[in-house]
């Protein structure tokens, strides 16, 4: 018999403005302890001396964490130039160095080809998985890691400051499974210079913005107490990026029991769209709409 988990039975969004210097599974495990929440995840790890956007998924929410996944996020980062390291930031040993320092114009023009559909070899010492192990365990094993390269849409990619000759710091906007560190190593390469990563914040990613995150240290202030509550933001957030199709008392038992359900047509909703259905505001299930019908595939279970 499973035993019984222990903790409160809430769902919603947490936004937190992590800090340099601790992981995102650290910052979950913080946020579920402070709330008491039965159940927490994360959508999109940051590495541990990155900052920024970490957003936590509490209880139901968890089955929205794709759709945040998959949004659009942002980041401003600073690249040191003229060093190369084995890890790709800051944190790795310098392997190569070169004199060379590149103009404002030499490296804007750089950017413009890792815009668009592009691929990116992940750094070495990522959490990719090669014969079930992590990249980052074999490289530090001292073994030769080779990945193969991903596609990674970049909306864009902007210098904003170049504080001195061996600093650019850059904005870029992209999509899921981007590595930061890649832009950096690339663009280094592309430039003659070579480069890492020096620091790394995600500003905002899908719905949520770094300015509206909480500190761990707000955290820590308000851990289980009425006052956290209060910052829970709604699950429905996590859907933004798909269409909601009401629907009636019945059309929800319905969907709550996994079958299809009724939902009420809504402009721009086609046959076979991905969609939520909603009752009273809230979220009922997630699925594919077909004739009049939401066939489920994520159902949202709400305490009684």
């Amino acid at each position: 018999m499973a035993r019984k988990r222990k903790g409160r039975d809430i769902s919603g969004w947490i936004v937190i403005d992590k800090p340099a210097g601790i992981t995102s599974t650290a910052v979950v495990n913080k946020v579920k302890w402070a709330l008491e929440a039965k159940k927490a995840g994360h959508a999109g790890t940051l590495d541990p001396e990155a900052t920024g956007v970490l957003a936590v998924a509490l209880g139901e929410a968890t089955k929205t964490v794709p759709y945040i996944t998959d949004a659009l996020k942002a980041y401003r980062f600073t690249v040191r130039l003229g060093q190369a390291t084995n890890t790709d930031d800051a944190e790795g040993e310098v392997i190569k160095t070169s004199d060379i320092r590149p103009e404002d114009a030499e490296i804007t023009e750089a950017l413009s080809a890792f815009i668009g559909n592009i691929q990116q070899v992940p750094p070495k010492f990522s959490a990719v998985k090669i014969d079930g192990q992590r990249a980052y365990k074999l490289a530090r094993d001292g073994e030769d890691v080779e990945l193969s390269a991903r596609p990674l849409w970049v909306e864009e990619l902007l210098l904003v400051d170049r504080p001195d000759v061996d600093h650019v710091e850059l904005e870029m906007t992209c999509g899921k499974g981007g590595y930061v560190r890649s832009i950096a190593r690339d663009l280094g390469a592309a430039l003659g210079c070579y480069g890492h990563v020096l620091k790394l914040r995600r500003i905002w990613s899908g719905p949520f913005e770094a300015s509206n995150g909480l500190s761990m240290e707000h955290i820590k202030e308000l851990e289980r107490t009425p006052a956290l509550d209060e910052h829970i933001q709604p699950l429905e957030i996590g859907l933004d990026d798909l269409p909601e199709l009401r629907c009636s008392e019945e059309g929800a038992t319905k969907l709550r029991n996994g079958n299809p359900g009724m939902v009420f047509a809504a402009d721009g909703v086609e046959y076979g769209d991905e969609a939520w259905a909603s009752l009273n505001g809230q979220a009922v299930a997630v699925g594919i709409y077909k004739a009049g019908e939401l066939h489920p595939s994520r159902v949202f279970v709400r305490p009684s």
